[in-house]
């Protein structure tokens, strides 16, 4: 896409970009050493239920996030039910992601290395849904028509903070239940309540569907500060939208990515997308939600007053949902952009979409975006900005930061100077190697 835009407006030639540090942001919860050996132990406790019995047909719902070794886990439960005996295939579990195609969702999955080669089964896509019952009050219950013809379904899904509301069940096993295997019929249902039926509907959807769906369990991932897989265990179809799946969303908000500092008057975000958020960015990393119905004052996170974001990831297929959480973006991020897959997924999204679907100023390149940001502001005395780049709202252990926030790295015990000071470069990617 192509777009005819001028930004001689926006342009702020006086204003030079800032010198800056390396920081490392050293709070993280120890990862798991053998992702491998603990899916399959998940997934040999998932055997208790007599309902995976040789011969069964087990349907394994797979969703959209780019998680530390998803590939790896997927691949282990397989082999751990087809070591019973049982013939499992794999389902695409995102509601009306992948532009709510069947091929879309199947592209996916291939991105994050999960195809019928790599595993061993079959993927079967549909957006097709059968209704299995409804809401006493009457609200249809959807699901995935291929999961609805298996003997049984079984989850994997990681369990966080969700970027939209909060509640005692957010994002995790219940919400891929509700809206993963709903598809786009389920996904519109529940998002047209907004965040009322995210944080009540949902979780009833998914509890129902758990009994309606044949649900045998699930396989709950925990991601630390840095996204590494921290935890991985079965939850029991009675534990999916109820206290098991409750107490490991507590803990996966205590692990979960945070922005270093409570301030920040300039955040340059160099990529954003579904693999790394429902929202692109997490709401939660960058302190704002802007959904209708919550107040931004009462969202947890940053106090960050201006958002830069430079490109979208490549696992996205161009789906910038979440756009609007940036006040300035690039021209590439745009003209990387699939529109009519991002549409799809703010309409499904509803009253998030409204705000989230609109346009930010878009600026030629990173660097007047960053000395664009840093004129709008609102600080005065340039050398007072506290200037904050990350590379996304998932790696937020290696920041780059400006003079204006060095004393209080210093004086923290959880933070540490990498290297610095130097240009800031915004052609070059924030260096993790330094942080392995």
């Amino acid at each position: 896409m192509r777009l005819d835009i001028s930004t001689t407006a926006f342009d702020f030639p006086g204003i030079a970009l800032p010198e800056v540090w390396t920081v490392r942001y050293l709070k993280e919860e120890p990862a798991l050493q053998d992702v491998a050996s603990s899916a399959r132990s998940a997934a040999r406790s998932l055997l208790l239920d007599p309902r995976l019995k040789p011969g069964a047909r087990v349907a394994v719902g797979v969703g959209s996030r780019g998680l530390a070794n998803l590939a790896t886990i997927v691949t282990e439960v397989i082999g751990v039910l087809k070591e019973a005996g049982t013939h499992p295939f794999i389902v695409p579990a995102m509601g009306s992601h992948g532009g709510a195609t069947a091929e879309g969702q199947r592209a996916i999955l291939a991105g994050y290395g999960i195809t019928e080669e790599a595993t061993g089964v079959p993927v079967a896509a549909t957006m097709e849904v059968v209704q299995l019952g409804a809401l006493d009050d009457g609200y249809p219950i959807y699901f995935d028509r291929n999961a609805a013809d298996a003997d049984c379904v079984v989850v994997i899904n990681r369990i966080k903070h969700h970027t939209d509301f909060s509640g005692p069940i957010e994002s995790g096993l219940c919400k891929m239940c509700a809206i993963g295997l709903g598809k786009r019929q389920g996904a519109d249902s529940i998002h047209r309540f907004g965040a009322d039926g995210l944080r009540h509907i949902m979780p009833e959807v998914g509890r129902r569907l758990v009994q309606a769906g044949n649900v045998v369990g699930g396989i709950a991932i925990l991601e630390n500060e840095r996204g590494r897989t921290a935890q991985i265990c079965r939850i029991p179809a009675s534990g999916i939208g109820r206290e098991e799946e409750q107490t490991l969303l507590d803990r996966a908000r205590a692990i979960a990515p945070r922005l270093a500092f409570d301030e920040a008057d300039v955040l340059v975000v160099d990529e954003m997308g579904k693999d790394i958020s429902g929202t692109g960015m997490d709401t939660h990393v960058i302190g704002r939600v802007r959904m209708p119905s919550i107040p931004e004052t009462e969202w947890d996170g940053p106090n960050v007053r201006m958002v830069v974001t430079l490109a979208l990831t490549e696992r996205t297929h161009g789906n910038a949902a979440g756009l609007h959480l940036a006040d300035i973006v690039t021209r590439r991020l745009i003209e990387q952009t699939d529109f009519a897959v991002t549409s799809t997924n703010h309409r499904t999204s509803q009253e998030g979409g409204a705000w989230r679907g609109g346009l930010p100023i878009i600026l030629d390149d990173a660097a007047g975006a960053a000395r664009a940001a840093i004129g709008m502001c609102g600080k005065g005395d340039r050398s007072a900005v506290r200037f904050v780049r990350i590379r996304n709202t998932e790696d937020v252990d290696l920041l780059e930061v400006s003079a204006a926030l060095l004393d209080e790295v210093r004086r923290r015990d959880d933070m540490e100077i990498v290297s610095g000071p130097r240009p800031l470069d915004l052609t070059a990617p924030v260096d993790s190697a330094s942080c392995v």
